[in-house]
């Protein structure tokens, strides 16, 4: 059987159809066009939703070509699911036409609101562990409902990126998953909307989606879609997740205190728990995980950035090849190349920092890699403090996985192994929770089978101590400036 995952993210869609045993059977990356608004205030960000599905059709065509070129068919795939981008909104009408663009995930226009929401709803953010933010999902909604009056009089459903996509897959545009709406205020523990949505923000329940766990069936593949794009009508399309969540569950990571390390531009790190991590700093939040478990994760501000900003003309390549020479470097880094930080401590004034000089180039550069390694020991010490399970394997993924000097670095630090698998993506990731609920009986299932081959990197036992000594000296640094 096959299973097709879509990814809809800030620039482009990516499909992928993979079999049971996770193995890729063809896969379309299509850019979006002309979907981005420009003009805008500071602050904001839209899309134009009808060019995501532009590109989700065109993306979709792509695939069934290429199955057909290896013998496979549309008859073959069992389950849909898609994921995009998490806090994204968009207000429809009853035939899931957009009234507005799409509020986009790092759209930040909704400061005042979240204040207003963050002072009416304390008892349900202690309850959750986490408070609202100007970027998320409700925030957004009740912006539009001061601000934007007739469009917010004509709305029939707030929706998410990947209900669009679903939605018009299936014509069903009323259901959500769990993992998208966290950020619109849906209770993950009671697993309904709370009651100060109506009663305090007068904003009416009639206008969320249904939410059902990450997974679940929403609707098939409508015969006219079907036609349109090749597939085949009755298609299961089942809820999607966030792209973060998808990434994760395409990492490798399956059981109850397995983490992973996503090191792209940013540092995000996120794992399994049995129990909620409740964080009064709001550094960790969680998903729900589709099996009852919890998905604490977070995001740091430092992350590969800082090899972009820093080293934007050099051949990392080069640079590369050499860090092995300087491993430990004396000098001590913090790798923010903007201000602010949000993970492993909150402060908006936060800068990044160099103390020592670097003999050379090379130096200086594993200074930045050991940096990262750094703030990414400190942030699992964060969550461990918080009372989650750590385990002994961290998996990673992300554009950092291409240095294996840097994963030997990270590995010497932490002092746990990194478990690099061979391809990770979020149209995976959807891939493996298509088959979560269909083919398997559930995601721990599916992603323990589906998973492919995984390249571990240890820690050199003779490093323990010397990076051990080094991160103290880190940390200390951090305090003198009020980082902690």
């Amino acid at each position: 059987m096959l299973f097709m995952g879509i990814d809809v993210g800030t620039t482009g869609v990516r499909t992928l159809v993979c079999n049971e045993k996770g193995e890729i059977i063809a896969e379309s990356d299509v850019k979006l066009k002309n979907a981005v608004c420009l003009n805008l205030p500071p602050g904001y960000s839209e899309q134009i939703p009808e060019k995501w599905w532009i590109a989700v059709k065109k993306s979709i065509v792509e695939v069934i070509g290429k199955m057909h070129g290896k013998g496979y068919s549309p008859h073959d795939i069992l389950a849909i699911a898609c994921d995009s981008t998490s806090g994204t909104v968009i207000p429809i009408d009853k035939e899931g036409k957009p009234l507005y663009n799409a509020l986009m995930y790092n759209d930040a226009r909704a400061i005042h609101q979240a204040n207003i929401i963050n002072d009416i709803a304390r008892d349900f953010t202690e309850k959750i562990g986490h408070g609202f933010k100007p970027s998320d999902a409700l925030c957004k909604i009740l912006w539009i409902k001061q601000n934007l009056p007739s469009i917010y009089k004509k709305t029939y459903k707030f929706i998410h990126a990947a209900d669009f996509i679903t939605g018009k897959l299936t014509e069903n545009f009323s259901v959500s998953d769990e993992s998208n709406s966290l950020k619109t205020g849906y209770d993950l523990i009671d697993r309904k909307w709370p009651e100060f949505i109506e009663k305090k923000l007068k904003i009416s329940p009639e206008l969320l989606p249904g939410v059902v766990p990450s997974g679940q069936a929403i609707g098939e593949v409508t015969p006219s879609t079907a036609r349109e794009l090749g597939l085949v009508a009755g298609i299961s399309v089942r809820a999607g997740v966030t792209d973060g969540t998808a990434s994760f569950i395409s990492s490798g990571a399956y059981r109850e205190g397995d983490w992973n390390s996503t090191l792209g531009t940013t540092l995000v790190v996120k794992g399994i728990s049995k129990r909620l991590i409740k964080d009064p700093l709001g550094r960790i939040y969680c998903h729900r995980h589709p099996d009852g478990y919890w998905l604490p994760g977070g995001a740091s501000s430092s992350g590969g950035e800082c090899l972009e900003k820093i080293f934007k003309d050099k051949d990392l390549g080069k640079l590369n090849l050499m860090v092995p020479e300087y491993t430990p470097t004396p000098m001590f880094v913090y790798p923010l190349v903007r201000k602010g930080e949000r993970l492993p401590f909150v402060n908006p004034e936060a800068k990044g920092f160099v103390v020592g000089k670097a003999r050379d180039e090379y130096e200086l550069y594993t200074a930045y890699l050991e940096g990262v390694a750094y703030v990414e020991k400190w942030i699992y010490e964060v969550i461990s403090q918080l009372g989650a399970e750590i385990g002994n394997r961290i998996y990673t993924s992300g554009g950092g996985n291409k240095s294996k000097p840097w994963l030997q670095i990270r590995a010497d630090v932490l002092q746990k192994i990194l478990v690099k698998t061979n391809f990770t993506s979020a149209a995976l990731g959807c891939a493996i929770l298509a088959a979560s609920r269909t083919f398997y009986t559930s995601l721990m299932e599916a992603a323990k089978n589906m998973i492919g081959e995984k390249e571990e990197i240890h820690p050199r036992l003779k490093y323990a101590d010397l990076y051990g000594q080094r991160y103290d000296h880190f940390r200390k640094l951090c305090r003198e400036r009020g980082y902690e």
